[in-house]
C-alpha cells in the first residue's frame, strides 16, 4: 500500500485544490476500490467543500480528559483552585446545602492534568475523557474519504490526525486498496508530523514568494529527518518565475524531486465556487495538475510511489 501525503509549509498554497483534483484523476484512471482519500487537516478541514461527502459512519474523538465538579458535593475548601496551574477553577459555582458558592471548572481552560481530582478530599471532582471532535467515514463522487472535525478550542489535533490515518489505512486494507491520498495540514508542527510519519511520498506544494521559500526549507528539513521521499510543486509559478526557479534549485539541492509546476489561473477559483475540482473544468491549470499527477504516479526510488 502506498500513501501520498500532500503538505505545505504554510496555509493557502493550494494543496487542497490539488488533492481534490488528484481524487478526480485517480477515479478516472484507477478501479473504484483502488484508493482511499483522507483529510488530515483537522484544524481547518475543507476537502469536503469540494467533494461533498455523504457521511456513512461517525465516531466521537477524545484527545484527553477534563475535570468537572459536582456542585452538590463541593465544600468550597479552595484546595483545587490553589493547586490548579492553569487558573481553570473559580469559586463562583452554584450553591448547595454546605456553601453559598461551590467551585467551578472552566472546561476550556482545563488542561486535563487531573491534579484537582486527585487531591479533592470531598471526592467532588470527576475526571473523565473529554469529547474533542468527531471522525467521519464518508462516500464521495471520487470514492471513500476519512475526515474529521476538531471541536472549538479543542486540542490534541496531532492525535486526531493519527486517528484519521489509522482509519484510512484500515479502510484501505478492507478494500484491498493500493493507494491512500492524504490532504495534510500546513506548517511543521505536531499535526504535520502525525500526517507524515510512515508515508511513502510527501508532495510539498509551495508558492513563488519569500515566505514560500522559507517555509519550504523548513518542511523539507522535516521530511529529511523522517527519511521520507519528497517532491516539490510550485503553484502559481508564473507570478514570479525567477523565484520559482530559485525555489526549485533549493529543492534539488536538498534532495527533493522537482515535479510539474502549476500556473496561476482564475478558473481554480471558479471551480471552487461550483464545488468542483480544478480538473473538472477545462482550463490551463487543469492541464498542469494532470501533468503533476502523472509525475507523482511515476516517481520511484527509495520509499517513493509508483501506481
Amino acid at each position: 500500500m502506498q500513501e501520498l501525503v500532500v503538505i505545505s509549509g504554510k496555509g493557502g498554497t493550494g494543496k487542497t485544490s490539488i488533492v481534490a483534483s488528484f481524487a478526480v484523476l485517480a477515479e478516472e484512471c484507477m478501479p473504484a476500490e483502488a484508493f482511499v482519500l483522507a483529510d488530515a487537516d483537522v484544524d481547518a478541514a475543507d476537502l469536503h467543500l469540494i467533494l461533498e461527502p455523504t457521511i456513512v459512519f461517525r465516531e466521537d474523538f477524545s484527545g484527553g480528559s477534563c475535570a468537572a465538579i459536582s456542585p452538590e458535593r463541593c465544600t468550597a475548601c479552595g484546595k483545587c483552585a490553589s493547586l490548579c496551574r492553569f487558573d481553570a477553577i473559580t469559586c463562583n459555582g452554584s450553591d448547595n446545602a454546605m456553601v453559598d458558592k461551590a467551585s467551578r471548572i472552566d472546561p476550556i481552560a482545563c488542561e486535563g492534568c487531573g491534579v484537582c481530582a486527585h487531591f479533592c478530599e470531598a471526592d467532588a471532582i470527576q475526571f473523565a475523557p473529554a469529547v474533542n471532535g468527531e471522525l467521519f467515514v464518508s462516500g464521495t463522487r471520487c470514492g471513500p474519504m476519512v475526515h474529521a472535525k476538531l471541536g472549538v478550542a479543542a486540542e490534541n489535533s496531532g492525535k486526531l490526525v493519527s486517528l484519521v490515518r489509522t482509519r484510512a489505512r484500515q479502510l484501505a486494507e478492507r478494500r484491498q486498496s493500493k493507494l491512500i491520498i492524504v490532504d495534510g495540514p500546513p506548517g511543521i508542527g505536531c499535526p504535520v508530523i502525525a500526517s507524515l510519519t510512515g508515508a511513502s511520498l510527501a508532495l510539498v506544494v509551495t508558492e513563488p514568494t519569500l515566505s514560500g521559500e522559507h517555509d519550504l526549507e523548513r518542511i523539507l528539513q522535516l521530511t529529511r529527518h523522517f527519511g521520507i521521499a519528497a517532491a516539490v510543486c510550485v503553484n502559481k509559478w508564473d507570478l514570479n518565475p525567477s523565484m520559482a526557479e530559485r525555489i526549485e534549485g533549493k529543492a534539488k539541492a536538498s534532495g527533493a524531486t522537482v515535479a510539474a509546476r502549476v500556473r496561476y489561473d482564475t478558473d481554480v477559483t471558479a471551480a471552487q465556487i461550483q464545488a468542483q475540482a480544478t480538473v473538472e473544468l477545462k482550463c490551463q491549470a487543469a492541464d498542469d495538475i494532470r501533468n503533476l499527477w502523472n509525475d507523482v504516479r511515476n516517481m520511484g526510488g527509495r520509499r517513493g510511489i509508483r501506481i
